[in-house]
């Protein structure tokens, strides 16, 4: 009887180890995205990727120099950007939108998303919660 506690119990042990490796293998704002370096883009919907654990926002930017660079946002959870409004035809190729974010720690063309502003207007939280990313920046001299 023992013997087959003791082995259940081992089981068990894996089981909820094996689960808990892919909740820890999720990263938090800091470990990508640099809170310092805020961006803000108008720019063109290329494509929307609708992926767990993220999804990611591709958009053409013009530069001034008339360059035209794509950057990547990630945002929220597919779950949650639908509970907030969000529709997989919300942001079709050739939507011309603004977004606002943090830029990756390797400067790359990829930032964390934050908001993204509709050219209606409207005004749509694109982050995910909990992650330690900031909403806004404090005012200078402000902590």
């Amino acid at each position: 009887m023992r013997t087959k506690l003791a082995l259940g119990s081992a089981v068990l042990v894996l089981l909820l180890t094996a689960a808990a490796v892919p909740l820890s293998a999720h990263h938090a704002f800091a470990a990508e995205f640099d809170a310092n370096k805020p961006v803000k883009f108008e720019g063109t919907v290329t494509r929307m990727q609708w992926t767990n654990p993220h999804v990611w926002l591709y958009v053409d930017v013009k530069k001034p120099d008339g360059k035209v660079e794509n950057w990547a946002f990630e945002a929220g959870t597919p779950n949650v950007l639908f509970r907030r409004g969000f529709k997989k035809d919300a942001l079709l190729p050739g939507t011309k939108v603004v977004v606002d974010g943090y830029q990756s720690k390797d400067g790359s063309h990829r930032a964390n998303g934050r908001d993204i502003t509709l050219a209606d207007g409207r005004k749509l939280f694109l982050g995910s919660t909990g992650t330690g990313a900031p909403y806004e920046l404090p005012a200078a001299g402000q902590k």
